[in-house]
């Protein structure tokens, strides 16, 4: 029993993780989702000792995102192809609705995804629930995503379906991509109500619908008309089909000029600090509410603090939580 419970060595995971070796990868994702207080210290020592380099400035991170019955996985297994004969290696993290009996996740059609993640493969794919998060994602996904950036060259996060205000992908990836369905007035709606900010690019899958898909592309384009985000990269809109194939190779040319756009400004590092502040906010937010911000500094203060601190996130959360305990203690 106590072996079967037995936790790696941090350091030599990491070391294994970075690289690439598949069966140390699932061990640390499994490390990450465990809720213990051992496997906490020892998931953050891992996360600690994995190559800062690569965490702060190697690989692409990007985020797909959409509204229900877009053709999101189908989409992704197609930029898998892709990415695969570019001999690039791909950690995809999807993140699924969680079973109301089991909590976990709901694989539904990743399946198809699945066959590309095979032993011998530079795909690795793990499905993990968003266990009814506001925001589209799981707690675990930003740790996650270090531990995978650590090991492949594109790390993509697939989002549930997204509401208006589930636009928490956009502070966790490089790079997001909002997938649009024709003749759904869903994704001209959600666009208008806020989420114009979030996505990069603009894809409308589909495009062997014809007629359809060629009017949602105008509408969506017609709504970027000078749509530049606010880091000054002009917005793209294109059509593709994840069936055919169309469009694929294009959209993942596309994908790799943002990235290389973020280089050139030097917003890369820059940015993936920005996603470990929001990340430890959210979590403090979460668990003290506005009062426990604001005994820490206040927002503003307490994010451009961590924007500046390296180390593992969860060693800055538990300080800060330390902090604001102790504060409490003496006050009460």
């Amino acid at each position: 029993m106590l072996a079967r419970h037995a936790l790696p060595d941090p350091e030599a995971l990491a070391a294994a993780v970075a690289a690439r070796d598949r069966a140390a990868l699932a061990r640390s994702l499994n490390l990450l989702d465990d809720k213990r207080p051992q496997a906490r210290r020892a998931a953050s020592r891992f996360l600690a000792t994995l190559p800062g380099e690569r965490l702060n400035t190697a690989g692409h991170l990007i985020g797909i995102t959409g509204p229900p019955g877009a053709g999101k996985s189908s989409l992704t297994s197609a930029l898998i192809e892709v990415w695969r004969r570019r001999q690039l290696a791909v950690g995809i993290l999807a993140v699924d609705p969680s079973s109301p009996l089991s909590g976990g996740a709901l694989l539904g059609d990743r399946l198809r995804m699945l066959a590309h993640d095979q032993g011998g493969s530079n795909v690795f794919i793990r499905s993990l629930a968003c266990r009814g998060e506001f925001g589209g994602l799981s707690a675990e996904v930003w740790p996650m995503s270090l531990a995978m950036l650590a090991a492949f060259d594109i790390v993509l996060i697939e989002t549930v379906g997204v509401g208006q205000k589930e636009i928490d992908i956009s502070k966790m990836s490089d790079t997001t991509c909002f997938v649009a369905q024709p003749a759904s007035g869903d994704s001209i709606q959600f666009l208008k109500a806020g989420i114009m900010e979030v996505p990069h690019i603009l894809v409308v899958n589909k495009e062997d619908m014809g007629a359809a898909a060629r009017k949602t592309l105008t509408e969506l384009r017609t709504t970027l008309k000078k749509q530049i985000d606010p880091d000054g990269w002009q917005v793209p809109a294109l059509s593709v089909s994840a069936t055919t194939g169309s469009g694929i190779e294009k959209l993942a040319d596309v994908i790799d000029s943002h990235r290389r756009w973020l280089t050139e400004h030097q917003l890369l590092a820059t940015r993936r600090k920005r996603f470990q502040g929001e990340w430890i906010l959210k979590r403090l937010r979460e668990e003290f509410g506005r009062f426990g911000i604001e005994q820490l500094g206040g927002e503003p203060l307490l994010f451009e603090s961590l924007t500046q601190r390296q180390g593992s996130p969860f060693d800055l959360y538990d300080s800060l939580r330390d902090q604001f305990l102790a504060n409490w203690k003496r006050t009460t």
